[in-house]
């Protein structure tokens, strides 16, 4: 093993939107199958380096420590290692910070002991990827991301392939809007909700393919935002329908499903919850549409406690630079 001359690691990712699963049957012998979009915003940004005893920064970076520890001790390095996350990602908020951490976690580690791993080794390694791919291609690549879900073999370990990838159009603006009081479903939580479900249509999970197929790519490159927020749309109706038993209806925080239905009425085309949420978004074809809906939403909703974030695409994948002495 050779160590790279960096004296410290930094990687900066970001937050990411899962706009609906589309195939949940799993009849063809896949299941799952997402889109998605990598985020400008909120951003994730740490730093690793050797180290004489293990060292994190702050309280806060526990999660993060115990993830570099679990990864080394797989990787069978013995050195000890100092994290400081200088700035995190929303936990269990439907943005993907778990995913984003372990990976950036991961590599800054296999620059630092030059091991040249790819994002999908990391992910393995760190158990990503089991339902969807969207995290790993936004760590990777960034953009508008369509993966294929994975294969339903016994023991298959695959991560979901990325089907498609494209640059999301820059004059679109994403509202964000957060309930800090919640924490979407997840862990052992998560995986007992989707044992627990019942069978899902063969036909919807066609008629949901179909929108993706034949909709919301095809407006994407067109750039037709209307025609590309209804079949979002039909993926999170029948998806949130679908999900409403774990999650207490449609979307999981009735502040942010009060503030999604006012958009609708309101003729907004594009909006959900990312993931189990209770993080809800909405898509606007210009900056200044995005701040006048933000404007009237604060007034409307101000007692409500939510918190907004107004960001775009994000088209990038992860960047790491390191320090030399």
């Amino acid at each position: 093993m050779q160590l790279s001359q960096a004296k410290q690691v930094k990687v900066t990712s970001r937050a990411r939107l899962h706009m609906g699963f589309f195939d949940l049957h799993g009849g063809l012998g896949r299941l799952y199958g997402g889109i998605g979009l990598s985020l400008s915003a909120p951003v994730q940004t740490l730093t690793l380096s050797l180290a004489e005893t293990w060292q994190a920064e702050s309280a806060d970076n526990g999660r993060a420590l115990a993830m570099a520890q679990s990864l080394m001790a797989k990787l069978k390095l013995n050195s000890a290692l100092k994290l400081d996350l200088i700035q995190g990602l929303p936990e269990h908020a439907g943005l993907g910070s778990g995913t984003q951490l372990a990976l950036a976690i991961g590599a800054a580690i296999s620059h630092l002991f030059q091991l040249n791993l790819s994002t999908k080794e990391l992910a393995l390694l760190s158990g990503r990827g089991q339902r969807s791919g969207i995290g790993i291609a936004a760590f990777d690549h960034g953009g508008l991301l369509i993966d294929g879900g994975r294969r339903m073999e016994a023991g298959s370990q695959g991560i979901p392939p990325l089907l498609a990838r494209y640059d999301f159009p820059e004059d679109w603006r994403i509202l964000l809007v957060l309930d800090n009081s919640l924490a979407g479903v997840h862990g052992e939580h998560e995986r007992a909700a989707f044992e627990q479900l019942p069978p899902f249509s063969e036909d919807l999970a066609a008629h949901l393919c179909r929108h993706v197929l034949m909709q919301a790519m095809p407006a994407l490159l067109e750039r037709d935002l209307s025609a590309f927020g209804q079949a979002i749309q039909v993926l999170q109706s029948h998806v949130g329908d679908y999900f409403a038993p774990v999650q207490g209806g449609r979307y999981a925080s009735a502040k942010v499903a009060a503030v999604l239905q006012h958009l609708s009425a309101s003729g907004v085309a594009c909006f959900g919850q990312s993931s189990w949420g209770p993080t809800g978004f909405a898509v606007f074809a210009d900056a200044a549409s995005a701040e006048a809906h933000l404007s009237q939403l604060k007034t409307k909703f101000a007692q409500s406690g939510l918190s907004w974030i107004i960001c775009s695409g994000y088209n990038r994948g992860a960047q790491l630079s390191d320090a030399v002495d």
